[in-house]
């Protein structure tokens, strides 16, 4: 690699750490709530939002009811963090859902597990910055046009930053995500503090009659289930810190356990404290203002503050995709490692991050937000179907392996895995049945897809397996060994080929296909007078092609006899500076790609440094003529100073 481009990529994401330095690489608590729990925590941005459009549509007094959704909406988060609280215990090794299930359900379960878990992953990233974009936009509006372009600059910056590792990217989030649980606490605070002082109230707080039971028959029960479903939006990443036990320190369980409950504390806090104050604030219309910006203008009004908090709920609604970031890439790991995912997203890259996995996530996330051009009202409809799937298989699997370890208050832990079973497979199918029409159809296609794949891969790999698998019954025996070297004209490169060519078998055979007739009279003296023993074979080519009568010529030869093992030497020109490659042709590499799928064929090629040969040469020229002034004479040789010397 250029040094340039070797400095920048060094700068852009840090020097290559050792493998040693993987300890060094697991956060404390502190940082790992900010890594692991900011999309948990920054849902609060956009979960009453969701309700209260809902819930619009049953009228202004239907306020009453986002209060009480929300309130279930916390003790099913609560349910569900105790549970995620007893697999971190049982499953150190982390996977979350995908392994709990593939354990204790078997593999389809498992398998599905992991496609919601990858397809809730990406739509984290496409949401949260669509969402963080439009906390910008609502004090900016004159940035809306530039959404688009905006959501996928963030992607950028958060892959880059994610690429430079683990700790790093910690310690970047830190700040943001605590300065947003500040301004958090400021406004429920602030918000209480001026109700109980009976401060001046908007209008709207004060018109809301009770909505009657019949009006809720039977398209308002079902919009209140709606609402519900996507309130439950704010449960996302509930299963972040159970996926990535061992991004902790040690002792990695009991500081994953400790941090859990810190982030649904949080969470639970903030959500209910949003609901309450946008309900006694009377906060209907959240169609060109979201919930907290509004909420922001009645307790901070329009001052610095405001904009303070509106910065903090941009930085973290945009770091809550980097839980997906986190996360996203371990899970890839593993299924690579189950061989259900290519193998290059096992590989750790210069910094100890999944390299791979992370850039994978940021391009489908791109995708998305460019298909539904960035907006939260569209994409919010696709969220959260995918991970109450995974809550219910967590659960279920957790109730086997209940019943298989049986291990001290077995019966209880069960129990409260069985409640929460059954607590999120009912959220599952509400939110099928309420939001298939506006968008959950699309993951209920894209989970079954995704599951297809991942199986199709995994029987790639075994068939790859059982067909390189050595029992030691089959000797490798070539019966003869041929060496093709193809050229273009004599030169270095043609030399050095044909030495190597000859290092590796008494049967070299160069040839030259005649593209011109012009020129092979030509080629053929100047080959003869350079008389290296070597017969020019001379290949016909009527329709100037250089790869079919090179290829037919290969194939002749390796189908003369069983056994015939044929090697192509391919003399290739490397120029000594990057954009000099487009001054040439890349002939070796097109004869590498045609011989690629034919069998008993190898190609080798022999590269030719240009630049690097001059400088070689100088340099033996120089350690020759100081051999040469080195090497002591002896006296009274006869024509050498010495012996004049001596006379």
């Amino acid at each position: 690699m250029p040094s340039a481009t070797r400095q920048f990529k060094r700068l852009l994401f840090g020097r290559p750490l050792a493998s040693e330095r993987m300890e060094e690489e697991r956060l404390p608590k502190i940082t790992a709530l900010a890594v692991l729990s900011s999309d948990a925590i920054s849902s609060v941005a956009y979960a009453t939002d969701q309700i209260l459009t809902v819930l619009a549509v049953l009228g202004a007094a239907a306020l009453q009811y986002v209060v009480p959704i929300s309130a279930v909406i916390v003790g099913l988060l609560v349910l569900v963090g105790l549970s995620y609280r007893q697999t971190i215990f049982a499953y150190p090794g982390g996977g979350g859902s995908y392994t709990v299930a593939k354990e204790n359900l078997g593999v389809m379960a498992g398998l599905i597990a992991a496609a919601a878990l990858l397809t809730d992953y990406i739509l984290t990233v496409a949401v949260s910055i669509a969402s963080g974009i439009d906390a910008i936009t609502a004090a900016y509006p004159s940035l809306h046009p530039s959404s688009v372009i905006l959501c996928v600059g963030s992607v950028a910056v958060l892959m880059i930053v994610n690429l430079r590792g683990v700790r790093e990217s910690g310690l970047a989030f830190r700040l943001p995500t605590y300065a947003f649980i500040f301004m958090m606490l400021a406004l429920i605070i602030g918000g209480f503090v001026r109700l109980a002082t009976g401060g001046p109230l908007p209008a709207a707080a004060l018109a809301h009659a009770p909505v009657a039971p019949s009006a809720l028959a039977p398209v308002g029960i079902f919009l209140l289930l709606r609402a519900f479903a996507e309130g439950c939006a704010a449960m996302t990443g509930t299963e972040a810190i159970s996926n990535g036990v061992m991004v902790f320190r040690k002792p990695a369980q009991k500081n994953a356990a400790t941090t859990l409950v810190w982030m649904v504390a949080i969470l639970a806090v903030f959500f209910m404290g949003t609901s309450i104050l946008a309900r006694r604030f009377g906060i209907v219309d959240v169609s060109h203002e979201p919930v907290l910006s509004q909420l922001g203008h009645q307790v901070f009004g329009t001052g610095t503050i405001y904009y303070v908090f509106q910065y903090s709920t941009f930085f973290v609604l945009v770091l809550a995709a980097n839980t997906a970031f986190a996360d996203f890439p371990r899970l890839s790991s593993i299924l690579a490692n189950d061989r259900y995912m290519p193998r290059q997203l096992a590989a750790r890259g210069d910094r100890l991050a999944y390299s791979n996995g992370i850039v994978v996530l940021a391009l489908f996330a791109v995708l998305l937000i460019w298909i539904f051009r960035g907006s939260t009202d569209a994409l919010i409809p696709l969220y959260a179907v995918g991970v109450f799937i995974c809550f219910t298989l967590s659960q279920a699997g957790m109730v086997v392996h209940w019943f298989k370890t049986r291990e001290t208050g077995w019966r209880w832990k069960a129990t409260l895995n069985g409640l929460g079973a059954l607590a999120t497979g009912i959220v599952s199918i509400i939110q099928v049945v309420t939001k298939f029409t506006t968008g959950a159809w699309i993951v209920v296609l894209i989970i079954p897809a995704l599951i297809v794949l991942l199986r199709a891969i995994h029987t790639h790999y075994t068939h790859f397996a059982e067909l390189l698998k050595f029992d030691g019954t089959s000797p490798i025996a070539p019966l003869h060994h041929t060496v093709v070297v193809p050229v273009n004209g004599i030169s270095k490169a043609t030399a050095g080929a044909l030495v190597y060519a000859t290092t590796i078998s008494d049967d070299v055979r160069p040839v030259y296909v005649e593209v011109d007739p012009n020129g092979t009279a030509a080629m053929l003296l100047d080959w003869d007078t350079w008389d290296i023993g070597l017969e020019l074979t001379v290949l016909k080519s009527p329709y100037r092609s250089v790869l079919r009568p090179l290829v037919e010529y290969v194939d002749g030869l390796r189908c003369n006899t069983v056994g015939e093992l044929v090697s192509v030497v391919v003399p290739e020109i490397v120029p000594k500076h990057w954009f000099e490659h487009l001054l040439h042709n890349k002939t070796a590499l097109y004869i590498r790609t045609a011989f690629l799928f034919r069998p008993n064929v190898v190609v080798i090629a022999v590269p030719f440094l240009l630049g690097h040969a001059a400088r070689l040469r100088d340099l033996l020229n120089h350690e020759t003529e100081t051999q040469e002034t080195a090497v002591p004479t002896m006296p009274g040789a006869p024509g050498e100073p010495g012996a004049h010397t001596a006379a």
